[in-house]
């Protein structure tokens, strides 16, 4: 009875029976696997992961998650949760593990499965008016849009340099590029940085990088932006690995990887890898199998810590092959999950500026749905997360119908006696997560995409595959081992173009060099910071 305390608070006598009864009706079983996905690829940019239990609202997870602070508990988490918590120590010797001060490994107590009504995300005018105001450190500044597509020219000023727009987004996982240190990414034109929090938060530690002063203290790049995620992408993904995991898998459940007391490696076929409740994840460590709650609460306090120009929110990342009310469960978790990190966001800003999430897969309604809430709060930017088809036709086509939306007006809080106004979507940076080939790259330009993050020129690397303007060049093959004084491009002011040929580079490769990473990263990254230099010339001059 102690779990339902926050409903019956709210319920009239006559309607308590009536409500009880849809509480336990509400519950939705957990999907095993009886999903079957075809084979066929899947782009899903930052969101493919687990949504086993997505529409299971249970705080059934063998753990008692550390209890949020009082000051940013969000309306739906005060209603939700009546968690009684507690936290394991750390070693204080090791920094990783002493650090890790927004989640911490909890208790293995097992929890009494308790249904919990859905409740509807806050509105707009539960937030404050002064965070509808424009901010003073963060301005996307609008220069161009193209009369013959939806293409846009911007510049997104941050606290720590600016960005222009469209561009692309390396992605440095543990706050490095593969291959290459910032001080070469940047003379790639490299502008904005994407860091990932779940990584961070395992190794080094929230502590660790507050103690040097912030992440751009930390990695030394004071005048470089940055951004992290809220760590839901890695987090989710331990459920199904990656997305041809997924798929080839049908949905099974991934089992997380313990190492057993001589270091040995076992798998549980009996635990899963994530455990979704209404107030957030609890996962385990890829490191060494303990669990970890994540929280809309935690993310953000951790993203405080590392103090990144740009934060994202915690959100829920469903596969491509989904029931359709499990979905909207999703969608509609989600948006409470925005919304509760917004509110905590807001508690402490930090110039720090704040993307939500799109949602909805390839659900139109849901998409809608997702526009018009998320939109009408005071978010600083627009990210489009979620399933994004399952090959990059289904990606543009998504695009093609939904980017329009965010060129109309929406209606949000900007007045300061909390009445309705119009909210001009135009007038903020939208943001493509996790996809950036170049195909998709030309597609999103053209229907408004500003920023788009990716590991894909950095992953090429280090398969040995260079991208250039006459095609991709496969450096393993023997036909370059005889194109003296060819560069990899011939067009490309890189210092690996400047100085090397593709026969050394062939060499190099071949012979499992370590120093072919780092040439092959320099110049990938060269490349596709071209690409964007080009898309913002030919927007400019009429031609996109």
């Amino acid at each position: 009875m102690k779990k339902f305390a926050p409903i019956i608070y709210l319920m009239s006598a006559s309607s308590l029976p009536k409500m009880m009864a849809l509480a336990f009706n509400s519950i939705s079983h957990r999907v095993g696997g009886g999903l079957r996905p075809s084979t066929s690829s899947c782009i899903v940019g930052r969101s493919y992961g687990m949504m086993m239990f997505s529409s299971s609202v249970f705080d059934d997870a063998d753990t008692n998650a550390p209890p949020l602070p009082s000051s940013s508990q969000s309306d739906v988490s005060q209603e939700l949760s009546d968690t009684t918590t507690s936290s394991s120590s750390s070693d204080s010797s090791n920094p990783s593990e002493a650090s890790a001060s927004t989640i911490k490994p909890s208790s293995n107590s097992k929890r009494r499965q308790q249904p919990i009504i859905n409740l509807p995300p806050p509105t707009p005018n539960t937030f404050p008016s002064w965070a509808y105001e424009p901010r003073d450190f963060f301005e996307f500044e609008l220069l161009y849009e193209s009369k013959k597509s939806l293409a846009r020219v911007g510049r997104i000023h941050t606290p720590h340099g600016v960005i222009d727009t469209p561009g692309y987004v390396a992605v440095a996982t543990n706050a490095a590029l593969k291959g290459v240190d910032f001080r070469s990414a940047d003379k790639t034109s490299q502008q904005l940085i994407f860091c990932n929090t779940y990584h961070l938060l395992l190794q080094p530690g929230t502590e660790v990088v507050e103690g040097a002063g912030g992440l751009h203290a930390f990695i030394n790049r004071p005048n470089g932006p940055l951004i992290t995620d809220s760590g839901g992408f890695q987090v989710f993904s331990l459920a199904y690995g990656s997305v041809h995991e997924e798929l080839s898998t049908g949905g099974e459940l991934k089992r997380a990887s313990t190492k057993g007391k001589g270091g040995s490696n076992n798998q549980s076929g009996s635990q899963p890898a994530v455990k979704v409740t209404e107030e957030g994840v609890v996962f385990r460590s890829y490191r060494d199998g303990r669990k970890f709650p994540l929280t809309p609460e935690s993310t953000v306090q951790a993203q405080k810590s590392f103090g990144a120009d740009i934060i994202i929110p915690l959100d829920e990342l469903p596969p491509y092959h989904i029931d359709p009310q499990v979905l909207r469960n999703s969608v509609e978790r989600t948006h409470r999950w925005e919304a509760r990190s917004l509110k905590e966001h807001l508690n402490d800003v930090k110039e720090q500026a704040m993307y939500c999430v799109i949602h909805g897969g390839l659900d139109r309604d849901l998409r809608r749905k997702s526009v018009e809430y998320l939109t009408s709060l005071p978010f600083d930017g627009y990210a489009i997360g979620g399933s994004l088809g399952k090959d990059s036709g289904e990606l543009m086509e998504l695009l093609e119908w939904m980017m329009p939306l965010l060129n109309e007006d929406g209606s949000g809080v900007n007045n300061d006696d909390g009445s309705l106004g119009n909210v001009d979507r135009r007038s903020k940076p939208r943001h493509l997560l996790g996809i950036a080939d170049e195909p998709s790259i030309l597609g999103a330009v053209k229907n408004g995409i500003d920023t788009m993050d990716s590991c894909y020129p950095t992953r090429l690397s280090r398969h040995g595959t260079l991208l250039s303007r006459e095609g991709k060049v496969h450096i393993k093959s023997g036909r370059y081992s005889r194109q003296f004084g060819v560069p990899i491009d011939p067009q490309c002011q890189c210092s690996t173009c400047q100085q090397y040929d593709r026969p050394y580079l062939w060499h190099l490769f071949k012979a499992k060099e370590p120093v072919f990473m780092q040439l092959a990263t320099i110049h990938n990254l060269q490349y596709m910071n071209d690409l964007m230099k080009e898309q913002r010339k030919l927007i400019l001059e009429g031609k996109i």
